[in-house]
């Protein structure tokens, strides 16, 4: 039995990107775990650990011996000159007698067969561990001091532990050892590991690093809760704030600290942002969730003067919330519709002209889409000429990631519609996947109309996303005009659309088939939307074939189509729909009329009086896009079809006969194309 022992790895460097750590931490630990299963060494389980100073991965249960392996190599044929297959058996080290001759296609040939004794684990995890660092995803990588030595920080120590054994080796120019460091400030020594079970413990204490990134996490939040519930506040959590803060953290301890109340009449939005994107604070709220003058903070000590910390934070961010401030009461010294004129000298793609022009689009696409979906097409008209104005802002130009949101305050503030200033906001509205909704029409209205703009004109100079590049993030723009669309049950058609959002740009250099091209991408993107809904991809190519330019449309045929899927009858009705269509196609018929006086077998007339009632039955219920009802009528069809291909000879030497059955199965193709072309299941 092969022996196992545990094996840890950690790479000791300069302080990681926070935002990157984690995936810097799961990659290394991905890369270790390929490369023992390309060498085909089995192990329990693997873990990753990540600090700010260190990258970790300990593998449990490690075999320290590759299995051998047999293997096969293929000589020459037994036809071959004597002396060819001698110099085959030499190149195995064996004589002729140990080959052996094996059928290959028409001809035998010689073959040896042996076993390779499997490798010592411990003499291929270093290069294991170099090639798994060297798959980082690390965009731009670095050197330091004379060294040539390339990663995304400098390195400084290296631990290579299988079992108690140090594994000898050189890697990023760090030699091998079983020595790590504590926290920089609390325990700024080596700390010597004689295994990698107490790996963990060991830095906990003495070394005052919390090396689990998730416990560290978990940390974090529970101390962040226990501050806010001092002040009997909510503290919110956002998550990536979370990972962002315990990704600068190896002993992490919050802290609250209060700011000047006056600073509350700012827009909280700005704000919070402020708080979050430069200092990386928590905000607090009321139980209505009205912003507090308070922030807690994570210092990377635990401090003998906390009120120090404390006091530095509250002098670090009062000048950032008084710029914040400063920005919000000079901005409002102008009204939003004022800024217009300066969106002439802003380019939105050197093409398609500036943001002003967009703008004039974005009106007369969003009136005619508030027309159509029972909106107010002044309110929408109105909003679009506001729609970019507070890019012009002295806030929006220091938080950029207030656009909209600070529209819609200035708009409030200039005595705007309340639905026109919700609008200024919804436009950008699903920002991120699972990201909420606009809700009033008007926001509706604009959403769809900005994005249609910027994929029509996109299209239309030729400038659609490639695999790797899509700048106007055109994949996430149309996945959001879909939810809309669908979430908000409005009966809107691509193709419509994009045809007027094209018409609003006069001539396009690709006009010719530019709203098809526009509605193909649009439709591919549902394929992404269901597979996180777990609905296969063949029900989706099923509904996709008939290309439904309806987005509402497209997606009950779908549901439809899953449901149908679940019923007893599906997989025949499925096989017996790719038997017709094969027919068919070889055949090359389209719709013909079925002469009722030519069924002459009992099947053909029992399918034929079938489809017929049927027929009848669902034709309102295509009409109202109540698919999912018409499937279950279509069910009925699965035993007359099979009855049908058990009894009738489709392919009649009768040509009259041959003729009258082809145009029924054409009607019973019909049928079931009225909901998805299920011959794809």
């Amino acid at each position: 039995m092969v022996d196992q022992q545990d094996f840890l790895v950690e790479l000791g460097t300069e302080e990681l990107p926070p935002t990157a750590l984690k995936t810097l931490s799961n990659a290394f630990l991905a890369g270790i775990e390929s490369g023992l299963k390309q060498s085909a060494i089995q192990y329990d389980s693997a873990r990753a650990y990540a600090s700010p100073r260190r990258l970790a991965v300990i593998v449990s249960g490690l075999s320290t011996q590759q299995p051998d392996r047999v293997f096969e190599k293929r000589g020459p044929a037994t036809s071959a000159p004597e002396k060819a297959v001698q110099g085959f058996a030499g190149s195995c080290g064996v004589g002729l007698a140990e080959l052996e001759t094996m059928e290959v296609g028409k001809g035998t040939y010689y073959v040896y067969r042996g076993t390779e004794a499997g490798k010592q684990t411990q003499d291929l995890l270093p290069e294991i561990v170099a090639q798994s660092l060297n798959a980082l995803p690390i965009p731009k990588r670095m050197r330091w001091g004379a060294r040539r030595t390339e990663f995304v920080r400098p390195v400084h120590w290296l631990v290579m532990l299988m079992g108690e054994t140090v594994i000898p080796c050189e890697i990023l120019g760090l030699t091998s050892g079983n020595t790590t460091r504590g926290h920089r400030f609390h325990f700024n020594e080596t700390i010597e590991l004689t295994s990698a079970a107490e790996y963990e413990a060991k830095l906990l204490n003495p070394g005052k690093v919390i090396v689990d990134f998730d416990r560290r996490m978990q940390n974090i939040k529970e101390q962040v809760l226990a501050e806010a519930q001092k002040l009997n506040a909510k503290v919110v959590i956002d998550p990536a704030l979370l990972e962002e803060v315990a990704a600068l953290n190896e002993w992490p301890v919050a802290l609250t600290g209060r700011f000047e109340e006056r600073f509350l009449d700012v827009p909280s939005e700005a704000l919070i942002s402020s708080m979050k994107a430069n200092q990386k604070y928590f905000h607090l709220v009321d139980t209505n969730n009205q912003l507090l003058p308070y922030f807690i903070t994570l210092a990377n000590i635990e401090s003998k003067d906390p009120a120090q910390i404390i006091s530095g934070n509250e002098k670090v961010i009062r000048p950032r919330l008084a710029d914040a401030a400063f920005f919000f009461n000079q901005d409002k010294q102008h009204p939003l519709i004022s800024r217009t004129e300066k969106l002439k000298t802003i380019v939105f793609q050197h093409d398609l002209g500036t943001v002003f022009e967009k703008t004039q689009r974005i009106e007369k696409l969003a009136t005619a889409i508030s027309e159509r979906i029972g909106g107010n097409p002044a309110f929408a008209a109105r909003a679009a000429q506001l729609s970019k104005c507070d890019l012009m802002t002295d806030m929006v130009f220091e938080f950029t990631e207030l656009q909209g949101l600070m529209g819609y305050h200035y708009a409030l503030h200039d005595g705007e519609p309340a639905e026109v200033a919700s609008a200024l906001n919804e436009q950008y509205m699903p920002r991120f996947s699972g990201d909420e909704l606009p809700q009033t029409r008007t926001g509706i209205a604009l959403a769809l109309a900005d994005r249609l703009d910027t994929l029509t004109g996109l299209f239309g100079i030729n400038q659609p996303p490639t695999g790797s590049k899509d700048p106007f993030a055109l994949r996430r723009q149309s996945l959001g005009i879909l939810r809309i669309i669908i979430e908000h049950q409005l009966d809107l058609d691509l193709v419509e659309l994009t045809n007027l959002a094209a018409s609003h740009y006069g001539q396009l250099p690709s006009q010719a088939d530019v709203a098809q091209r526009v509605v193909d991408f649009m439709l591919d993107r549902f394929k992404a939307w269901y597979d996180e809904q777990s609905i296969s991809a063949e029900i989706y190519l099923s509904v996709h074939a008939l290309r439904p330019t309806k987005p509402l449309d497209f997606d009950k045929r779908i549901q439809a189509v899953a449901a149908f899927t679940q019923l007893a009858e599906a997989k025949d009705l499925a096989a017996a729909n790719k038997r017709v269509s094969n027919i068919l196609s070889k055949q090359g018929i389209s719709d013909a009329e079925v002469n009722e006086s030519l069924l002459v077998e009992p099947a053909e007339q029992a399918l034929y009086n079938q489809i017929s009632e049927i027929e009848s039955e669902i034709t309102h219920l295509f009409a109202t896009g109540a698919y999912t009802e018409a499937m279950q009528h279509l069910a009925k069809l699965n035993d007359p079809i099979n009855q049908f291909f058990d009894d009738v000879m489709v392919m009649s030497d009768d040509e009259a006969l041959r003729l009258n059955r082809l145009a029924l199965l054409s009607k019973l193709r019909k049928l079931f194309l009225g909901v998805a072309d299920i011959s794809l299941l």
